[in-house]
């Protein structure tokens, strides 16, 4: 969740949305994203709304806190029924996401899940995610969260070379990962994630192959693998500024995207999002699935984004400003837009394209269409979807893919 807002309308007090939101809301998945914005130090390369406690100190006081976090984001859950009013649908997915939610107390990420059960109810087969820490988690951390209802898990790995490592800024011990994801088998979990970045500075291909086989090694039903994005403001970028440590070029991110996809099929994950791999349907992240799809969530936590029919809002960004506007008995959203036909048709381009069953070609406009046919011919989109009314990336094609979007959009 990237750490700038953009600007909008304002929210209101009460948080209310327009009834056109929530007009046939009963035919739409329903989720929630619960954010912790509080890391135990910052990695070099995070653009994310995250504070470290040294960065809090002086700023807000008890209501920055994280031994009270809990009771204010279960707050902004009781809101959301009041402005959802009795939108009957039960809550398909769940994602705990920071920063690091497991430097709350796995108690406290029980009672956050149990607030949105208790407030809206679960599906049967509800996805339950929560990201960790490596460090941050033992086994019996891992054994609570699941006795408490999670039955998903997402580590933070990145990479099995210490030097790389050590480049992100990242503080765990090389194998720990892999460690975790047997600590949560054994703790009852049945989907496990890692979470990989390709493209450090300094980072070779053996080291890349060596992050890949360790995380395989390892046997998640997930993995998923992103280009490092040298963010401005970040230490990192002003690490490469400085000339301390050089910059990857595209060429090769695509060079580790290739190897990436190669070890991963046949390992038996199959890619389903430009940047996500699993081992069957089942394996797949539901919550991430509701963005790609225009689905509804509501986002609670400083900083958080939320969707519901087709009007987007944020929260404000700092954890004593976000309490103090619930214990003011106000909505702590900081802006919102509603969203036009014509906005939700290229957000429906621009993110579907990126699932491997990609976007019907209903949806692409005359110049659209003309850069659609170009793009088979080129080889960037698959032969036998196109003839079904879908426009389906190839491999060439996902290397291409932020391209070929402008020009389907275009």
């Amino acid at each position: 969740m990237p750490s700038a807002l953009p600007d909008g309308e304002p929210v209101p007090a009460d948080g209310a949305l327009p009834a056109s939101a929530l007009a046939g809301a009963a035919d739409r998945p329903l989720g929630f994203y619960l954010h912790v914005p509080y890391c135990a130090t910052r990695c070099g390369y995070c653009d994310f709304n995250t504070y470290t406690a040294t960065e809090l100190r002086g700023t807000g006081g008890v209501l920055a806190s994280r031994d009270n976090y809990a009771e204010t984001l279960i707050d902004e859950i009781r809101l959301a029924r009041k402005v959802l009013g009795d939108d009957p649908r039960p809550v398909r997915t769940v994602f705990v996401g920071g920063g690091t939610p497991t430097l709350l107390a796995a108690d406290d990420l029980v009672r956050m899940l149990g607030a949105v059960r208790e407030e809206f109810g679960l599906a049967a087969d509800a996805e339950v995610t929560t990201e960790a820490n490596p460090e941050s988690v033992g086994p019996a951390y891992l054994a609570a969260l699941r006795e408490g209802g999670f039955n998903r898990v997402s580590f933070g790995m990145q990479s099995a070379r210490r030097h790389v490592l050590d480049v992100l800024d990242r503080t765990h011990t090389p194998g720990r990962p892999e460690r975790c994801v047997a600590e949560a088998r054994a703790a009852g979990f049945e989907h496990v994630n890692l979470d990989l970045i390709y493209g450090t500075p300094g980072e070779s291909d053996d080291d890349w192959r060596a992050s890949l086989d360790a995380a395989l090694g390892a046997g998640p039903d997930h993995v998923s693998a992103y280009a490092l994005i040298v963010e401005e403001g970040t230490q990192l970028a002003r690490r490469i500024r400085r000339g301390e440590v050089p910059m990857t070029d595209d060429d090769v991110h695509a060079d580790r995207y290739l190897i990436a996809e190669e070890m991963l099929s046949a390992a038996g994950l199959d890619w389903y999002e430009v940047s996500n791999w699993a081992t069957s349907e089942a394996a797949r992240c539901l919550h991430n699935e509701l963005y790609w799809r225009g689905a509804d969530w509501w986002g609670a936590g400083p900083g958080a984004h939320s969707h519901v029919g087709g009007v987007r809002w944020w929260n404000v960004k700092h954890p004593g400003a976000y309490a103090a506007a619930l214990a003011g008995g106000r909505s702590p959203g900081a802006g919102r837009e509603i969203l036009s036909d014509e906005d939700r048709r290229v957000e429906r381009i621009l993110l579907e394209l990126r699932l491997e069953e990609g976007v019907p070609l209903s949806l692409l406009r005359p110049e659209g269409l003309a850069a659609s046919r170009r793009a088979l011919t080129d080889g960037l989109l698959q032969q036998g979807p196109y003839e079904a009314g879908r426009a389906a990336l190839t491999l060439r094609g996902r290397l291409l893919a932020d391209a070929v979007v402008r020009d389907l959009v275009d």
